[in-house]
């Protein structure tokens, strides 16, 4: 089977550029000496998980419990649930414990905290801890830290903290000084339960950008990041990798041409609509058209429309094209994290155009 062949709109994963990616963040980590616990939240395919782990130390991320079940049952089992828990959710982690998974949860809230404490089968538990995203997390200095370790108690493992506002930094030089905010916030806040008598055994951070690019991670225990395997559009813009470090595509036929456009079959639920390049130094719309062998030779022919299922490409006018209905194209997507939701498995090639594994993936929650 190759590429041509293929239904659209379909994942294409390249696995030459994926294990290509994954071996810049181990070298990265290792010069460090951290393990990665690496984020499957994009992936969400064991074949993938496989080769991220490449016999490295340490357990996984995920962001929902079916993901959870999903790299449990297929023999993964030190899980980090890196989403707040809610106490209803408790359950159902306790029922992952009895299959033998060791999941541990995430809370910057009292009455979680108590409710964990409370639970038959209490998990361990991280304290979030914000280090500049304002998302969610406590402050490393604050008063609510120390509290939330008294509710958790003997349950408590330790912070973990996200630094996602690294999106927002340009150059390397700013996404370093976002990594040592990161690593400042969540060492402070281990630190200061130390001090105060509680176990902190676990310093757990990570973005793709803040893991690639930090200078001094000394106090941190492990590092979380995801989308560092597939890369996009956006992440190349921030310097996480170049714009070849993209291994996830889009295939997609074309169903329509007028001057200076082609419509495509992939809309935004096969591209999604994210539009993270649109404050980054190139808009790429919603993804950038390349050949079906991936080759940028459209030059800036770019999805400018995405309706549900239809996408608009505005063709570069410096390189014309005339592609008759049924030809296909790959898009690199904007945010593959998104772009990868809505499909349930990966066509696997190895830099060529021969479809040489498909790779399924869980969705869901």
């Amino acid at each position: 089977m190759i590429l041509a062949d293929l239904p659209t709109p379909c994942l294409v994963l390249d696995r030459s550029v994926l294990k290509r990616n994954i071996r810049s963040m181990a070298g990265v980590l290792s010069r460090h000496h951290l393990p990665l616990r690496p984020h499957m939240k994009t992936a969400k395919s064991i074949d993938v998980a496989r080769l991220a782990i490449d016999g490295q130390p340490g357990g996984i991320t995920v962001s929902t419990l079916a993901e959870a079940e999903y790299f449990a049952a297929h023999g993964l089992t030190d899980i980090l649930y890196a989403v707040a828990i809610t106490p209803q959710k408790l359950d159902q982690i306790a029922k992952l414990a009895e299959t033998g998974a060791r999941v541990i949860v995430v809370t910057d809230d009292l009455d979680v905290a108590s409710a964990i404490a409370r639970h038959p089968h209490p998990p361990r538990a991280l304290i979030e801890v914000d280090s500049g995203e304002a998302r969610s997390g406590v402050e490393p200095h604050g008063d609510l830290l120390l509290a939330l370790a008294e509710r958790l108690g003997p349950n408590l493992a330790g912070v973990m903290t996200h630094a996602g506002h690294s999106y927002a930094a340009r150059g390397v030089a700013a996404i370093a000084a976002v990594a040592e905010a990161e690593r400042a916030a969540a060492v402070t806040a281990a630190e200061r339960l130390r001090a105060a008598g509680y176990p902190a055994p676990i310093v757990s951070i990570g973005s793709s950008p803040t893991a690639l690019h930090a200078e001094n991670l000394s106090g941190v225990t492990e590092v979380r990041a995801g989308v560092y395997m597939f890369g996009d559009l956006f992440q190349a813009q921030i310097e996480t990798h170049a714009l070849d470090g993209i291994a996830m595509t889009v295939l997609t036929s074309v169903i329509g041409r007028r001057p200076g456009q082609l419509v495509v079959d992939a809309g935004g639920l096969a591209l999604s609509k994210d539009r993270s390049t649109e404050n980054a130094p190139h808009d790429y719309g919603y993804g950038l058209a390349l050949d079906l062998a991936g080759r940028r030779s459209l030059g800036d022919a770019i999805v400018r429309r995405a309706y549900q299922e239809h996408g608009v490409i505005a063709l570069d006018p410096a390189h014309p094209i005339d592609l008759p209905v049924g030809s296909k194209l790959r898009i690199a997507p904007n945010h593959t994290c998104m772009t990868a939701a809505a499909h349930d498995r990966y066509y696997v090639t190895d830099g060529d155009d021969e479809v040489v594994a498909v790779w399924r993936r869980v969705n869901g929650w």
